[in-house]
């Protein structure tokens, strides 16, 4: 008896059906939320994995199916399981293409695009995937041959793909809250509309670091009249260590956009998602790549902010307390030099914005799936 792939909702067949294969993180998901927005004439269904964050997100917009994938962590017999798993899970997918009808296949990368890819493939349906970091990852470079686009985050992805049959920068789609006109205000939050705000967003992997470090230093930037909002995740067990009326501390925060616009500096890791935000905020940030990431992809993203003079970035086994105090002092501190350097910083990061990325990839996903028969 078949295998059958776990189902939440089912949805009638429309003109034109698409699967989009997103999940895991934000970074995967946002994007691909964002654009399935943008194509509401569209039967639109979704791939994920059990127990990851599309199963909070997804079933309320889509009919959610999920296999059972990951990725290549060790060089011993649990590649043997992997394999299998990757195996089967094409074979579903591939049932999933042909009983559903579709048309064709989004992805935003990560291990969830190689069944999805493949199998697509081997149907000979039309497959567009974006890839929203400078570097892109092993699974997209890997099938980026495979891929009728690849829709690029950052111009740069570009030079290492050699053998994608096309790219388009176009880059990444945000959540609708970066969207708002008028822009959400931070209402929620006590914050004086005449001090400066330092907001820290550590994100959920490895934020423990970047939050003792923060603690470190906030004495120094609290004295000197700074507020700050920190994010601090919910695996710090010392997250509620620092008490002062004028530090903000968060384990997670929803209006990120409120946030950013209010905020006159973040300190933050460098997804690829998290400076799309900051560059739809013209937010000038201090950036500490996470250094456990894959193939040092944020150091990678950093880079092109950096180079565009839209933040600065730090090494976080070379960055110091001293420094990091220093740093913010700097440009938050009552001085006329620091506030120049923020506005030349929050220019650069406003031009490196794409408000229309959502948009421009459901064009390119529309022209793509119409073209084939």
């Amino acid at each position: 008896m078949p295998a059958k792939l776990d189902a939440v909702t089912t949805v009638s067949i429309s003109t034109k059906r698409l699967l989009i294969a997103a999940s895991g993180t934000g970074g995967h998901l946002f994007p691909a939320i964002a654009v399935a927005g943008q194509l509401p004439d569209y039967s639109i269904e979704w791939l994920g994995v059990r127990d990851r964050l599309e199963t909070q997100l997804v079933p309320s917009r889509y009919s959610l199916h999920t296999v059972d994938v990951e990725g290549v962590q060790k060089r011993d017999l649990s590649v043997v399981k992997v394999l299998f798993k990757f195996l089967r899970s094409i074979w579903q997918v591939r049932q999933l293409l042909q009983q559903g009808q579709f048309q064709g296949v989004l992805t935003t990368g990560g291990y969830i695009a190689a069944p999805a890819v493949v199998a697509a493939r081997s149907l000979g349906l039309p497959v567009i995937l974006h890839e929203s970091n400078a570097l892109p990852g092993k699974v997209t470079r890997f099938l980026s041959p495979w891929c009728d686009s690849v829709a690029l985050g950052f111009e740069v992805a570009a030079h290492h793909l050699p053998r994608a049959r096309k790219t388009i920068c176009v880059g990444t789609p945000v959540r609708a809250q970066f969207l708002q006109d008028p822009p959400p205000e931070l209402s929620d939050l006590p914050i004086p509309a005449d001090v400066p705000l330092l907001a820290i967003v550590g994100g959920s992997q490895g934020a423990v670091a970047v939050n003792k470090l923060v603690r470190d230093c906030a004495p120094a930037w609290l004295d000197a009249g700074i507020w700050i909002v920190h994010q601090t995740g919910d695996n710090d067990p010392d997250a509620k260590s620092l008490q002062h009326p004028h530090y903000v501390p968060l384990p997670f925060y929803t209006n990120m956009a409120g946030l950013f616009r209010r905020a006159n500096l973040v300190i933050s890791r460098s997804g690829a998602g998290t400076l799309t935000e900051l560059a739809m905020t013209h937010t000038p940030s201090i950036l500490i790549p996470y250094p456990f990431a894959a193939e040092d992809h944020q150091a990678y993203n950093a880079d092109v902010f950096v180079k565009a003079g839209a933040a600065l970035m730090f090494r976080q086994s070379a960055l110091t307390a001293d420094v990091l105090t220093a740093e913010v002092l700097k440009r938050l501190g009552d001085q006329a030099s620091g506030s120049a350097q923020l506005e030349t910083m929050a220019q650069q990061a406003a031009s490196l914005a794409v408000p229309d990325s959502a948009e421009q990839l459901a064009n390119l996903l529309r022209q793509t799936l119409e073209s084939f028969p």
